[in-house]
């Protein structure tokens, strides 16, 4: 699924204008078990990588499958690469995604965190990135999503992993995709506040210096100060600024997002709370599709 022209400025203007948010469905190898425990199936249901990747497979499946998984609601939806590959009643995720629900699709293309130095943990090297984002544009998707984290109010840590993201997503841009950026702040930083001035300094120099026309969007913690970030969305260069839920339960994660105007939820573990792949699809889909009203109306 090659996307023509009109697809893509259809899409962005769904990205940027829409009402929503955008579901995070990229859990990968580290987090994965944490994300089937919690959805009732425990690790010795499985045995090894494929089988543990097969189950994380049939719960995205049911949650996309779900009748309030759709446009109304949701903008786009973040996918693992094992995801994108993998197809639902024979039609390839992304494809799936956008003509059956109205969901732009976008790729998680980070390897994962080195280890924490200067107060932050930046990402590990994306071998075979150029070979990957050819890939996803030939899925059907329009953005991607690579995440790193910072702990600490470390001025010099922070400017690393700031520069970092804007180098990868400038490269994500110049081959056709809208990067996701997203330097997660630690909600249980000590210093959460004091990183987040450093941080939205650090973002507002690099969003100055991207080429004319680079279109990048933010993913970020909800912030200590609301609506501290409410100004990067008016830069010209940011499509949407998105919120993380970080580990806040749902209804915590919500009441702190609707205190950001600017701000729309890009929620992973909030999304899922409460699902168990024990039940009737009747609770199934009431659990979800409660879940989804919820980030929903906070992100208005």
């Amino acid at each position: 699924m090659v996307k023509d022209t009109a697809t893509h400025e259809q899409q962005f203007d769904r990205i940027a204008n829409g009402k929503g948010f955008i579901a995070a469905l990229d859990q990968s190898g580290g987090s994965t078990p944490k994300a089937l425990r919690l959805y009732g199936v425990p690790e010795d249901a499985y045995s090894g990588d494929e089988e543990m990747f097969a189950e994380i497979q049939k719960m995205r499946t049911r949650i996309i499958t779900s009748p309030d998984f759709n446009g109304d609601k949701i903008l786009g939806a973040i996918l693992f690469e094992k995801t994108m590959d993998a197809a639902i009643d024979g039609t390839p995720v992304p494809q799936f995604l956008w003509d059956n629900c109205g969901v732009v699709p976008f790729l998680k293309v980070d390897k994962g965190l080195e280890d924490e130095a200067d107060g932050v943990q930046l990402m590990k090297p994306i071998a075979g990135l150029d070979t990957l984002l050819d890939r996803a544009i030939a899925a059907g998707v329009f953005g991607t999503k690579m995440r790193s984290v910072i702990k600490e109010a470390n001025a010099v840590g922070i400017k690393r992993i700031v520069a970092q993201q804007f180098e990868i997503g400038l490269q994500i841009a110049q081959a056709g995709l809208v990067p996701i950026i997203e330097p997660e702040v630690d909600i249980h930083s000590a210093t959460k506040a004091d990183c987040e001035t450093i941080l939205k300094a650090e973002i507002e120099a690099q969003l100055d210096a991207l080429p004319a026309g680079t279109k990048v969007a933010l993913k970020l913690t909800i912030p200590t100060v609301p609506e501290l970030y409410d100004s990067l969305a008016e830069h010209d260069a940011v499509v949407r600024v998105v919120a993380l839920s970080g580990g806040y339960s749902t209804d915590e994660a919500c009441a702190l997002l609707s205190k950001n105007k600017a701000m729309i939820a890009s929620f992973s573990r909030a999304l899922t709370e409460g699902l168990n792949a024990a039940m009737s699809d009747a609770q199934y889909h009431a659990a979800l599709g409660s879940n989804i009203d919820k980030i929903y109306r906070a992100s208005l």
